[in-house]
């Protein structure tokens, strides 16, 4: 029986699990809001649906799993908002669904470390509103939900070196601030880890095993490409949006251990130094 995945707003970490399962004979259905992205997913073998628009209901009928990337949306969540009915009446249907949640629901921590069992704390309306979306989506009776906390991801085409090269990057200090992050195909192995072993109920931290102050990753960047070490700016003389303010808000170190002990996970790239040489060896600069 052919394994079929719907995947709601199928983006950067999506496209990574499809890497994945593709090769393994998955059907995999994504929605997009953009024509372009929905074209350029046909032409990778998913099934693109524009929505909200397009008619789900054939979608959820086939999907055997679930992956909601989607962010919320004025506070409340997307998918929820237009399909929940849907949902909750299909969920014994479903053997396994997956929510992408984020880190930034732990709030701040003074730089401690926080696992799966820390207070729920956020200071930014992004993270009180991921917080609401959660309990939502935990809500839903005999749904199969796994929950994913996703510390800052890079990868391909989302890594430091281009603001390093054309001088845009900052290394802007702000006194024991300290981020966790993940490369994007660890995020892929950890979902696809789940889906071979589902615990409906679970959440899991996904993040490597090295968080670090964010000056020191634009330094290492810098080094690899063997330019000058951007200057430093105090986080109070510098120039931020209100978003890339709000992540200053808030500096915790993230434990992982749930991934590795209870899906066997091991990291491809356990620090931001293996992943940016990483993504220096395949040319994305």
């Amino acid at each position: 029986m052919t394994r079929t995945l719907l995947s709601f707003g199928h983006g950067y970490s999506a496209q990574a699990l499809e890497r994945l399962l593709l090769p393994q004979g998955w059907r995999i259905i994504g929605t997009t809001r953009s024509a372009a992205k929905a074209e350029a997913m046909r032409a990778r073998g998913i099934e693109a649906l524009i929505w909200p628009g397009a008619d789900v209901t054939d979608a959820l009928n086939a999907a055997s799993h679930l992956l909601m990337s989607a962010s919320p949306d004025d506070g409340s969540d997307p998918v929820l908002a237009a399909l929940q009915d849907q949902i909750t009446a299909r969920a014994d249907q479903f053997e396994w669904a997956g929510y992408l949640s984020t880190t930034g629901v732990y709030g701040d921590h003074g730089g401690d470390w926080v696992d799966e069992t820390a207070p729920l704390t956020p200071a930014t309306r992004r993270g009180q509103a991921r917080v609401l979306a959660e309990a939502a989506w935990q809500a839903i009776p005999a749904l199969p939900l796994h929950i994913f906390r996703l510390a800052g991801i890079y990868g391909p085409g989302r890594g430091p070196f281009a603001k390093v090269r054309n001088g845009t990057a900052r290394r802007i200090i702000k006194d024991g601030q300290v981020f966790s992050r993940t490369h994007v195909d660890d995020i892929a192995q950890v979902l696809a880890a789940s889906i071979a072993r589902p615990n409906p109920g679970a959440i899991y931290n996904v993040c490597d095993d090295d968080p670090a102050p964010p000056q020191d990753v634009i330094a290492y960047a810098a080094q690899l490409l063997g330019l000058p070490v951007p200057e430093a700016v105090p986080f109070e003389d510098a120039e931020l949006t209100p978003m890339a303010r709000s992540f200053y808000a808030e500096s915790k170190k993230v434990r992982n251990d749930r991934i590795k002990d209870d899906l066997g996970v091991k990291l491809l790239f356990p620090d931001y130094r293996s992943g940016l040489q990483s993504l220096l060896d395949q040319g994305d600069t």
